[in-house]
């Protein structure tokens, strides 16, 4: 027997994925992150794997932690039942949500197109978003409000919502 999401044989324990009550099987370094999945993000590569299982428990977990990682391009990838999709997202849909607000209080929903009010040097990616630069088909950062994921110049960026205007 080993861990339904990433493959590990020790230290496993039955988790329930609510609402249906249906349990898999997870090894303790799992458990102790599958809340916050972002404080160990390396361990979650395994998702890579795990989100091409046929079990509709381990689609749903691998859904929702691919979520809160904010790993589009393999939400992109994934196809899920309409039910099981339903499945995931009721999880999802019940934690209590804060709206995404720019610099001048307006609501920001995914899809928003943004402009950049300050100069703003990007860390580890050696350019500068200009004042005025436009960010098109803005993404959430599920586990921040204050934070948006955008591409400027052709680098997906994360952006302060405080430097930020609706267009």
């Amino acid at each position: 027997m080993a861990c339904d999401l990433c493959g590990n044989e020790e230290s496993l324990t039955a988790y329930i994925v609510a609402p249906k009550e249906e349990t898999i099987t997870i090894c303790s370094t799992c458990l102790a992150t599958i809340d916050e999945p972002s404080e160990n993000e390396k361990h979650w590569n395994c998702l890579h794997d795990s989100m091409w299982s046929t079990t509709p428990a381990v689609q749903v977990m691998a859904y929702r932690l691919l979520t809160k990682l904010s790993a589009q391009d393999q939400l992109d990838m994934m196809y899920l039942e309409e039910d099981v999709l339903a499945w995931a997202k009721e999880d999802i849909a019940t934690q209590k949500v804060v709206p995404t607000r720019d610099s001048n209080g307006n609501i920001l929903v995914e899809g928003d197109a943004v402009s950049v009010i300050k100069d703003l040097v990007v860390k580890g990616a050696g350019f500068t978003a200009k004042q005025g630069t436009t960010v098109k088909n803005i993404r959430m950062a599920l586990d921040d409000p204050t934070h948006i994921q955008g591409r400027v110049n052709g680098t997906m960026i994360f952006l302060k919502t405080e430097f930020l205007k609706k267009l």
